[in-house]
């Protein structure tokens, strides 16, 4: 087993990103901490702060370049960055609804097309990809989140297969409620906005339900932990869920029929 010793992490500054970092680097390793501002909440020993942007290929390969220049490799990419709308699909924009697949899903594509020919030169690499539990629980309201999440997830376990052999790993980390900036970053689509919406009444109790719940939610310490024991193992498992709880939920909903979940889901989020 190769030692994970330089480490890229998209979405660096804040929230899960920047726990992550600073959990990785207290272990020892050495973490590029990417974003588009190209700086840290704080600083620790260990993160350096680059600007980065998922969006601009040239950019995240320029930066792939310039660790390789200053560190000689690169071992693991952990893709984090990302963004959420909420609102429902009934008169969402189509700049809307790519928007959300821009950053989330081509971001991390771009990021990982960029690091898989080092991965590939050096015979190792680890590819982490950070979804979400709505990947495989859908929530209402939030149809465009779900979507993209589980297409970075089915596209993490693909790529693990083309991997197979080669010594590159995928493991894909499915957070559920975490507290952090992300809820209060949340974009309210123009349909969301509307006080006519026919969906007003819904959507109200809904965002209250789902808003207590991520303020009320895990540390992202606990992800940045779960991050750094698949990096440490000699085999990353392909798909993980921080917490029993969480890890318990997605159990179910692989067993439970989708009438029954689907049930389920209306009653506590409509």
């Amino acid at each position: 087993m190769e030692e994970v010793k330089v480490v890229l992490i998209t979405g660096g500054s804040s929230g899960i990103g920047a726990a992550t970092a600073r959990i990785l680097a207290q272990s020892g390793m050495k973490v590029y901490a990417g974003s588009r501002r190209g700086t840290l909440q704080e600083q620790t020993p260990g993160v350096v702060p680059v600007k980065l942007d998922v969006n601009d290929a040239a950019a995240t390969e320029a930066v792939v370049k310039r660790i390789l220049s200053e560190e000689g490799r690169l071992d693991a990419v952990v893709c984090n960055a990302g963004n959420g709308i909420y609102g429902p699909v009934e008169g969402t924009l189509d700049q809307e609804a790519r928007s959300q697949f821009e950053t989330n899903y081509f971001g991390a594509l771009k990021t990982i097309q960029a690091c898989l020919p080092v991965f590939r030169e050096q015979g190792h690499g680890r590819i982490i990809t950070v979804t979400s539990v709505m990947a495989v629980l859908q929530l209402p309201f939030q149809g465009f989140y779900s979507s993209v999440k589980a297409a970075l997830l089915s596209l993490s376990e693909s790529l693990s297969l083309e991997l197979k052999g080669t010594g590159i790993q995928c493991c894909s980390v499915l957070p559920g409620d975490v507290a952090t900036g992300f809820t209060n970053a949340r974009k309210l689509n123009v349909a969301a906005q509307d006080p006519a919406s026919p969906y007003r009444n819904k959507m109200d109790k809904n965002l209250q339900k789902i808003e207590a719940d991520e303020r009320g939610g895990m540390q992202p310490d606990v992800i940045g932990k779960a991050i750094l024991k698949q990096l440490n193992k000699k085999k990353m498992r392909v798909r993980v869920i921080p917490r029993l709880d969480y890890a318990a939920v997605g159990a179910l909903v692989r067993f439970l029929p989708e009438k029954s979940k689907l049930a389920l889901l209306n009653f506590l989020y409509t």
